[in-house]
């Protein structure tokens, strides 16, 4: 090749050059040509994070990736910025859809999707039951069931009334999840003193004047129950010690409530209450026994400004990490650090739930779900401390609520079970997950399942999230 030839080839090369350079460096960081605005401009991006792993991502209906199977995510680049429509699918569950907006130089990330699987299978784990309550740490149920085979200590009546007996009583029954065991703990006639048979004769009598369970509560270590029952027109206070073989039902004496006591409640040891002067005092709490309802002092008075006590209305403390609240029937009051004083925050609430990560409330009113940030959140979409956020209202009233993790709840509206995502970027995706009469739920953090009363039977889900 001539030396000319090699000076215009170089020529060539270097023009080549010049003009695709700014072309590829353009390219690489991440400008393009966008055709509807015929303008050149920087893309965007979408990072999803999805449980289950493996699904299909969509884009404006074009396949675009699936997450991966290590950490169920996926990351799409190179997005003008303009509306996309985001789908996601998986076989066997419900879709995920919502219209997000990329912007130049900005990734949209949806961190915390979930899908629920479809058609969800329930069965029956116990029948009979009228209520049920949950340990704390979950494992454990105590069911409250009709007993036909409850009756009077035998020794003490005669043949004929145990044989003539009509009426159906009631026991306490314990369903251990991890062994998949129901046991008998006690029946109605556990909490009658032998010594009223033995001055019975009309054994209509018996049957007339039995046992009511006012109350249950569980020890905050899931081992014993606390139960209040009415007996004979009295109130008696019982420990039930269920992590024992036969369980050992004791009755234990209780202080009664000062007079001037409005509403208490214990949180991280500390005694919380509110007097008939309106003021809110804290003092350290006392051990769960015979005293657990008397208070030695006064303590710190928290409150300056005094909360207008009103007679014959239901009070009640509701305490979070840096939150108190104070419900007066259905109207919540939030105590203010500024003006250390009770100020109205929601009118009509039913029912106030903190999450799992503890950074978020969910408040509900008979037809409206709210979410309220007690924390900064950093995560797309960012949240104020202090900020609301009404996500939901529903022509049905909601009865239970609980947190499925700490993005999506899980509550009834009427007869149908829903799940609802917090994130209210473009529409809330809220999925019916099964339909029962008149159900009472229980969403266990432990097994991941939905426990469902109704009609006398509780049913248990097959295991929602992994």
């Amino acid at each position: 090749m001539t030396k000319k030839a090699r000076t215009i080839l170089f020529l060539i090369c270097l023009a080549l050059f010049i003009l695709t350079a700014p072309t590829i460096i353009l390219y690489s960081q991440g400008y393009r040509v966008d055709i509807d605005s015929k303008k050149i401009t920087q893309t965007g991006g979408l990072f999803l994070k999805v449980i289950p792993k493996q699904v299909e991502v969509f884009i404006d209906g074009k396949l675009k990736k699936k997450t991966d199977f290590f950490f169920g995510s996926a990351l799409i680049e190179n997005l003008l910025p303009r509306k996309y429509k985001i789908e996601i699918k998986k076989e066997g569950y419900e879709l995920w859809e919502k219209n997000l907006e990329v912007k130049e130089k900005e990734v949209i990330e949806v961190k915390n999707i979930v899908l629920i699987p479809k058609n969800q299978n329930f069965s029956i784990l116990t029948e009979n039951a009228k209520e049920f309550w949950f340990s704390p740490d979950e494992k454990k149920i105590i069911l409250l069931e009709e007993d036909k085979s409850s009756s009077p200590p035998s020794l003490l009546l005669r043949k004929s009334s145990v044989s003539e007996k009509t009426e159906t009583g009631w026991a306490l029954k314990l369903y251990d999840l991890e062994r998949n065991v129901k046991s008998h703990l006690v029946d109605e006639y556990s909490f009658i003193s032998t010594s009223r048979y033995a001055r019975v004769i009309d054994e209509k009598d018996i049957y007339s004047k039995g046992a009511d369970l006012l109350e249950l509560e569980f020890s905050s270590d899931s081992k014993e129950i606390f139960l209040e029952v009415g007996v004979e027109e009295q109130l008696k206070y019982f420990t039930l010690e269920i992590d024992k073989v036969p369980p050992v039902l004791t009755e234990r004496k209780i202080a009664s409530t000062p007079e001037d006591i409005v509403t208490s409640q214990v949180f991280n040891g500390e005694n919380y209450y509110l007097d008939n002067s309106g003021h809110l005092f804290k003092n350290p709490s006392i051990a769960k026994g015979e005293d657990e309802r008397k208070f030695i002092d006064y303590g710190e008075k928290i409150t300056e400004k005094p909360f207008p006590i009103k007679a014959e209305t239901e009070y009640k403390l509701n305490i979070f990490p840096e939150n108190i609240f104070l419900w007066e029937n259905k109207t919540l009051y939030l105590f203010s650090p500024n003006s250390k004083s009770f100020e109205k925050f929601f009118e009509n609430a039913s029912l106030l739930t903190i999450s799992p990560d503890n950074k978020k409330l969910v408040l509900i009113s008979d037809y409206e779900i709210w979410i309220l940030f007690l924390k900064e959140i950093a995560n797309q979409p960012q949240r104020k401390a202090g900020e609301q956020l009404f996500l939901v209202r529903l022509s049905e009233k909601i009865g239970d609520c609980f947190w499925l993790n700490s993005d999506y709840l899980i509550f009834n509206a009427a007869n149908k079970i829903k799940i609802a995502e917090i994130d209210d970027r473009d529409k809330t995706n809220i999925v019916d997950v099964a339909e029962f009469e008149s159900p009472e739920i229980f969403w266990n953090q432990f097994d991941k399942k939905l426990y469902i009363l109704s009609g006398n039977n509780l049913s248990q889900s097959e295991k929602l999230l992994p």
